[in-house]
């Protein structure tokens, strides 16, 4: 009797794999090139409107970050204005915390004496919520960093459960606003880094809200002068008076704040204070003003 097969045994595969669907391939573009950013998504990084070139209201401010020289963003998601700084070449720089956030920017604008501005962008509610401690303590020192948080579309604002940092965070910064219409975007950056370089240093808080930063904005009328900023001297009588005072005194003592490294006359310190034997006692912020190892060195106090 001839034996059958079981019906259990593996049959021999003669049928070949089918070919994956065209459809699952990833789009390219650019004579074969993969595509990226917004072309990606299938949509253009500008859009037309009415004929002419448009952008998303977080494009321009990214561009004014830009025009004024900002490379580095110290940012925490999500928040759409970090992608688009990104792609200007902006670098992103991320932490674990919008508190840590605020304090790397709150150093990389000391190391640089106030020639650099750290920036800061993070999320609405939650984001801007946990960044209240950064900002206290740049606040405290005179430090002037630019927060850009996210916020919700402007109908929202005000009601219950969403955050409003323009009452939060007024008694802790130097200039606290919001981006109201995408038309206003170029005046009120410029005046955000205007207050940042002038006058007395300290932070500065400027809302872009979802539906103001999702805006399109036209870019033939989009115009930007980078901010100059001016730093305020004393009165010249007022400096006489105190010359005259210093000169006369019988036990001379110089107390100095971190506007002397803001100012970079720690040269000019040195020499004053060699000039009438006076010792010098530093605040903590301005605490590397002057040498330790020096006779003269008083210590951090006051």
């Amino acid at each position: 009797m001839r034996a059958t097969r079981s019906r259990l045994a593996p049959t021999r595969r003669t049928s070949t794999p089918a070919r994956r669907s065209l459809d699952h391939r990833p789009s390219k573009c650019n004579n074969g090139r993969r595509a990226k950013g917004p072309e990606r998504a299938g949509r253009p990084a500008r859009r037309e409107r009415n004929g002419r070139r448009a952008m998303k209201g977080v494009s321009a401010v990214a561009r004014i970050l830009k025009l004024e020289g900002v490379e580095y963003l110290f940012c925490f998601p999500a928040n759409p204005l970090i992608d688009a700084a990104a792609e200007l070449g902006i670098r992103p720089m991320l932490a674990r915390s919008e508190k840590t956030l605020l304090n790397m920017a709150d150093g990389y604008t000391r190391v640089s004496n106030g020639d650099r501005n750290g920036v800061v962008v993070v999320q609405a509610g939650p984001g801007i919520e946990n960044a209240f401690g950064g900002v206290a303590q740049a606040f405290s020192d005179s430090i002037p960093v630019l927060v850009l948080p996210g916020g919700p579309n402007q109908h929202r604002v005000g009601v219950p459960t969403s955050f409003d940092p323009l009452r939060a965070y007024r008694s802790i910064t130097k200039w606290v606003d919001r981006i109201n219409f995408p038309d206003r975007i170029s005046e009120q950056m410029r005046r955000a880094f205007t207050q940042l370089r002038t006058g007395q240093p300290g932070p500065v808080v400027l809302e872009v809200p979802q539906d103001v930063g999702g805006a399109e904005v036209d870019e033939a009328t989009f115009r930007y002068t980078p901010v100059r900023g001016h730093r305020s001297a004393g009165d010249p009588q007022d400096v006489a008076e105190a010359a005259r005072a210093l000169l006369a005194a019988r036990s001379p003592l110089l107390h100095v704040g971190h506007g002397v490294l803001w100012a970079k006359a720690w040269d000019e310190l040195r020499e004053l204070a060699e000039l009438v034997q006076a010792p010098v006692m530093t605040t903590m912020a301005a605490k590397s003003v002057f040498p330790e190892d020096h006779p003269l060195a008083a210590g951090v106090g006051g």
